[in-house]
């Protein structure tokens, strides 16, 4: 496994590392949950992404009870939770960003989590109804009392982004560092020219999620859904539009004899594709087995096999 730096940020992540969203709680109990991330861990990942929204806060509480049983030294790992949606329905406690909202969120987190602090912090969305300056300084604060080490964002526009740095800039207070985007061969405009100040300017860092479009792109799909797989969970079938599309799946089909070449497997091209993408830090996987973990794991084996002519045959993929 390799490192890289979070953006201009002197923390570094593993180039693969391990995320829960839809799996704990809602695919993988406890003792599976101490499966996977022994696997991960035990490969070289680092990073372990979290959410107070996946599955209603009790994804945090398995990832916890992962932790402690698995009893590892807190500086050999990192981990970072989410904020926005909220767990109540009251109106200063969902889908915001709101001063009173973050610092007492923040609690109910390292309260699931077991832990004192969380070394990555991310408004989950942006918050048009709250001055991003409100949020600025709710997010320093949270810094300042030793409950996160840094913070970002997540989904949110480039000028956003841009006016949340200058905010912290002009006040000297702890700015953001990270964007989590979507990024995968399907869904890149995250990166695209809007962003690039972000990253080239500001050194920003990124860690990506959904890098094999919800399970699109490991091939699981062209045959329809699985009744074991994400899109039949219930709840999830906003996905069902984007995994059956036509389109798409003749897209993985011409990729899978480029994967094939290679020695990869569709899932470990896929991954090792979007570290291609200098302005990766890190990119999160799922898994809802262990087994899925190792072979993902096995996609920095493929790093540096994009040559010149593999990339302008995806290019022509994707044309």
């Amino acid at each position: 496994m390799n490192y890289r730096h979070l953006g201009r940020a002197g923390i570094q992540v593993s180039e693969l590392s391990f995320g829960s969203w839809v799996t704990f709680h809602t695919q993988a109990g406890i003792d599976s949950t101490v499966e996977m991330m022994t696997a991960a861990y035990d490969a070289g990942v680092n990073f372990f992404d979290n959410a107070e929204g996946y599955a209603g806060g009790k994804s945090e509480e398995v990832m916890g009870a992962a932790l402690k049983r698995l009893g590892w030294r807190r500086g050999s790992y990192l981990v970072s939770t989410k904020l926005f949606w909220g767990l109540h329905e009251g109106p200063n406690e969902q889908n915001t960003l709101n001063r009173k909202y973050l610092l007492e969120s923040i609690d109910g987190s390292l309260a699931r989590l077991g832990m004192d602090y969380v070394d990555l912090l991310y408004c989950h969305r942006a918050d048009p109804t709250t001055p991003i300056e409100e949020t600025v300084w709710a997010m320093h604060n949270i810094i300042e009392r030793g409950k996160a080490l840094y913070w970002g964002t997540s989904e949110w526009e480039a000028a956003d982004i841009v006016t949340a740095i200058e905010i912290a800039e002009r006040h000297h207070l702890h700015k953001p560092v990270v964007e989590q985007p979507v990024y995968n061969l399907f869904d890149r405009h995250r990166f695209g020219a809007d962003y690039d100040r972000l990253y080239k300017e500001f050194g920003y860092g990124s860690t990506t999620w959904s890098p094999l479009a919800s399970g699109l792109l490991t091939g699981k799909y062209k045959a329809g859904i699985p009744s074991d797989s994400r899109g039949a969970l219930e709840g999830y079938g906003w996905l069902q539009e984007q995994l059956t599309d036509a389109d798409r799946l003749a897209k993985v089909a011409a990729l899978e004899p480029i994967a094939r070449d290679m020695g990869a497997s569709l899932a470990q091209f896929s991954l090792a594709w979007c570290l291609q993408n200098p302005h990766v830090s890190s990119v999160l996987t799922g898994a809802s087995r262990v087994e899925q973990v190792r072979e993902n794991m096995k996609a920095i084996a493929f790093i540096d096999s994009f040559t010149p002519d593999v990339m302008q045959a995806i290019d022509k993929v994707f044309e």
